[in-house]
């Protein structure tokens, strides 16, 4: 008999942008399987979450029926996830709070919902895919931007089999970050932006990464060429108390489900790959040679349809929506920094958390001087309540992986 793997694709998404993803590239990604040596099950799972932008339910049905026709779709809708939460404590004798406490919405509850759908689905991979990256990439030589297709799908199941990998994740090109680029004046200079974001920086956001592609590159971050073109896979090694990985270009393994730990953030926090980046100690994921241009202000949707801009423009603060986006990030990240101290090192977490402060009490001033709204100065509150609850956010993020590690042995891979 033909060996078959089933191979899930999964959406965590509140923006209807999703449906324009899945309907341009569906082709691609049936054509990216017919190539590899072994039948393969495309399954697209999709949660929505209509009240991240207000949209109503119906905004995210728009698949153009071809989608349909060669792809299995599977909708993870709020009333299934009761229902499921309902038999799941019968069944399989789990607590309700605790099933309550796991599944649902949000940016690590949605993630662990999808991988426990995908588990229920007998998938042997799970690729995440966020709501506004495609899979491109873009590369400058000679001073010209070349743009690459990438097989985002075949490019995981390659080095899944070879390495026999846990895990495997890409890379990220286009504007990774929601940071915008900022005009400096005398009111708001480079040295206070530099204070700014190293408060609140992060494994994956540091002011070093970020000036150099604002000073040179519009903000943009270029694809290395190699690497686009297929050439240098490596397997992570724990680095600074986690094996740092992306909740998008991550691919799970499965088959191997007890060296995959649960996604979890804080209280209405990011954060949600970074905390599952920290239990990935004793497993063995791989950086494949594969991007994914991420299109953080979603102002360059026309590369769906394969075309192509010849450069990329700065986007600046001033611009409509960017400055809120812009807070909203922050808040996220402040919201989750206080728990990533506490994990990394506990015993010098005081002193650390003090360091933010006072960075923050000394540039937010100065930030909101430069922006009109002046609303910079609820990331001290934010610190502060989120300093108070780390222990409590601690506690949650250890009950999420006992809930999940209970979870993962009694899920009956039986379709209900």
């Amino acid at each position: 008999m033909e060996k078959k793997i089933k191979f899930g694709i999964g959406f965590v998404t509140g923006r209807p942008n999703v449906c324009r993803i899945i309907n341009s590239y569906y082709k691609n990604m049936i054509e990216q399987v017919s190539r590899y040596k072994y039948k393969i099950e495309i399954t697209i799972f999709i949660l929505f979450d209509t009240s991240y932008q207000q949209c109503k339910r119906e905004d995210f049905y728009n698949l153009i029926p071809d989608v349909y026709k060669y792809i299995k779709v599977k909708y993870i809708t709020p009333e299934e996830i009761q229902e499921e939460i309902k038999k799941t404590t019968v069944r399989n004798q789990m607590k309700a709070e605790d099933m309550n406490f796991f599944l649902g919405y949000g940016h690590a509850k949605g993630r662990n919902t999808v991988m426990y759908y995908a588990i229920k689905y007998k998938m042997d991979y799970l690729l995440f895919w966020d709501d506004d990256e495609y899979p491109v990439a873009i590369s400058k030589v000679n001073g010209k931007n070349v743009w690459l297709e990438q097989d985002n799908i075949l490019k995981h199941l390659e080095f899944m089999e070879k390495e026999h990998a846990d895990g495997t994740i890409g890379y990220h090109c286009g504007y990774i970050s929601p940071i915008p680029y900022i005009d400096y004046t005398d009111k708001f200079n480079e040295q206070d932006m530099k204070d700014f974001i190293e408060a609140i920086s992060n494994d994956i956001i540091s002011w070093e990464s970020i000036s150099e592609k604002m000073k040179n590159n519009n903000g943009v971050t270029y694809a290395d060429i190699n690497i686009a073109k297929g050439n240098g896979a490596y397997e992570i090694k724990s680095e600074g108390g986690g094996k740092w990985v992306a909740g998008s270009t991550l691919c799970l393994n499965l088959n191997n489900r007890d060296k995959i730990p649960a996604f979890y953030n804080p209280p209405l926090a990011r954060g949600e790959d970074t905390f599952f980046s920290t239990l990935l100690g004793n497993s063995r994921i791989f950086r494949i040679p594969v991007y994914h241009f991420h299109d953080g202000f979603l102002k360059y949707t026309e590369i769906m349809n394969k075309t192509y801009p010849k450069s990329l423009r700065k986007i600046n603060v001033k611009e409509q929506c960017i400055e809120s986006r812009f807070l909203k990030a922050s808040i996220g990240w402040v919201k989750y920094k206080p728990l990533l101290l506490y994990i990394k090192d506990r015993e010098s977490y005081n002193d650390k958390i003090q360091e933010m402060r006072n960075n923050l009490m000394e540039s937010i001033p100065k930030i909101n001087a430069a922006f009109e709204n002046n609303k910079f100065s609820i990331l001290l509150e934010e610190l502060d309540k989120y300093d108070r609850d780390v222990e409590k956010h601690y506690e949650d993020y250890k009950y999420t992986n006992k809930i999940w590690n209970e979870l993962k042995s009694k899920i009956n891979n039986e379709v209900t």
